[in-house]
């Protein structure tokens, strides 16, 4: 008897899921643009954060260049 209700309430998932799709149709398209532009956001930030950190690598390397060609 429970494999008849797990399917029966899966097939109502399903019709209230379509009906829901159609009545928030946009609510569903701007809650896509939210998380395109959160990603966006989100990336963008850890992007800069790695090219700063890199640029900084780099100035320390080339510090460290220089003190052991003065060493030498």
């Amino acid at each position: 008897m429970g494999k008849v209700f797990s399917v029966i309430g899966g097939i109502v998932a399903i019709i209230i899921g379509v009906i829901l799709f159609f009545v928030w149709t946009r609510a569903l398209v701007l809650g896509i643009q939210f998380s395109i532009m959160a990603i966006l956001v989100f990336g963008g930030l850890i992007a800069l954060v790695a090219g700063i950190s890199e640029i900084k690598d780099s100035i320390a390397a080339k510090k460290e260049e220089k003190k052991e060609e003065k060493k030498e």
